[in-house]
């Protein structure tokens, strides 16, 4: 099992608290986590990565192990401690503004 935390506005619109754990088959990806979010809970399809490009949403930032995933392939393996539930892989929403 993999652990995730949410942003507060996801949490909202899935009803959830702050981490929520799914079942990842195979190699832990950003993309096959992802996958189990939305299959575990439809309501949040579109909302972490766009429909049309698959890309991760502009304003959502991916974090795990202290190091910045923003920009990494979504198929790259995520670390091992992620892999094992030892560490969340953590999806943050990003603040601008002037």
């Amino acid at each position: 099992m993999v652990r995730v935390e949410l942003p507060f506005h996801l949490r909202q619109l899935a009803g959830v608290d702050r981490e929520v754990m799914v079942d990842v088959r195979g190699t832990v990806t950003a993309r096959s986590v992802i996958d189990a979010i939305e299959l575990r809970y439809p309501m949040l399809r579109g909302t972490i990565r766009d429909y049309a490009t698959d890309q991760r949403r502009p304003f959502l930032r991916f974090f795990a192990c202290e190091e910045d995933l923003s920009f990494a392939a979504l198929d790259a393996p995520l670390p091992d401690a992620v892999a094992r539930g030892a560490e969340p892989f953590m999806i943050v929403g990003a603040i601008a503004g002037g």
